[in-house]
């Protein structure tokens, strides 16, 4: 029986020719999911220091018109990233990079103190990385 479309399983990394492919395709879907971020963010809170003025009809429609360049990385990203990637793995490092996107942004762009509830929830997330990734960190 011969199947199509990205692996189910992953197996875990091994130095042969598809290591180098393996990781071009991390890399890029690591890029092109940071870039895909910070349109999310400003999307979703930039109009509340820019726009907080303005009609909320104008806020949607500008936030959906900077959505529309998150989209345009966002689902390569995913479709590189499943080819390497299972979904899981996928959602964690998104959450994983919103975060590290969100935080300077809330900091330095929105003026927001930063908190120790922070490095708390950013402790959670790297667990949730570790166990996501289990598998190819242990083996």
């Amino acid at each position: 029986m011969v199947t199509t479309g990205p692996c189910i399983t992953h197996p875990p990394f091994t130095r042969s020719k598809s290591y180098h492919t393996r990781m071009r395709h991390i890399l890029i879907t690591m890029l092109l999911l940071c870039c895909s971020n910070v349109f999310m963010t400003f999307a979703w809170y930039g109009h509340l220091k820019n726009l907080s003025h303005k009609p909320l009809l104008i806020a949607v429609l500008v936030s959906w018109f900077i959505a529309l360049f998150e989209y345009i990385m966002q689902v390569p990203a995913n479709r590189i990233g499943h080819e390497v990637m299972n979904l899981g793995q996928l959602k964690i490092l998104q959450e994983v990079i919103t975060l590290t996107i969100f935080l300077p942004f809330s900091i330095f762009y929105m003026k927001e103190h930063l908190r120790l509830d922070y490095l708390w929830a950013c402790l959670c997330i790297l667990g949730a990385v570790f166990f996501i990734f289990r598998e190819r960190l242990v083996s």
